[in-house]
Order: C-alpha cells, then sequence, then structure tokens
C-alpha cells in the first residue's frame, strides 16, 4: 500500500518554497497578513475553501495529492466493503 498521509500545511509551504514566493506574496493573493500563512503550514489539514484559494494563487491542484490516494476499482458497490 502507498502513502496514506498528507500533511497539507507542509505540501504548501515545499510549494511555495518551488515557486520562490514570499510568505508576504501569498498573503497578499489571500488577502491575510503572513502569520495567518505560517498558521497554514503547521496544519495537517485545511478547509476546501482555503485549499482551493490557494491552490489558485499557486497555480497548483492541491486536491490532486488527495484524489492520489484514492484506491478507486471497478468493484460492485453491493460487494465492496
Amino acid at each position: 500500500m502507498g502513502k496514506t498521509y498528507i500533511n497539507i500545511g507542509s505540501e504548501i509551504h515545499n510549494e511555495l518554497l518551488r515557486q520562490g514566493h514570499s510568505v508576504l506574496w501569498l498573503s497578499q493573493q489571500l488577502g491575510c497578513n503572513r502569520t495567518n500563512i505560517y498558521n497554514i503550514f503547521s496544519r495537517e489539514s485545511i478547509s476546501t475553501d482555503l485549499l482551493i484559494k490557494i491552490s489558485i494563487a499557486l497555480k497548483k491542484d492541491f486536491f490532486a495529492l488527495y484524489s492520489a490516494l484514492l484506491d478507486i476499482t471497478d468493484q460492485d458497490p453491493a460487494t465492496a466493503g
């Protein structure tokens, strides 16, 4: 079995660094202060509303990280589980 856990705050922080943007830049994109951005980096989970705003700002689909964890098969729903 593959990875089953995502620390979304860490993923966002790593992507921000990879793109060469500053915390100030992201705070301006989201319309909040820098303290809020550092708080996001420490989170293990995040609201979908905030995640979509961050995804748009960084032009990265962070939802794909979660989708990749799903093990979707062609099982009959009546027999699954």
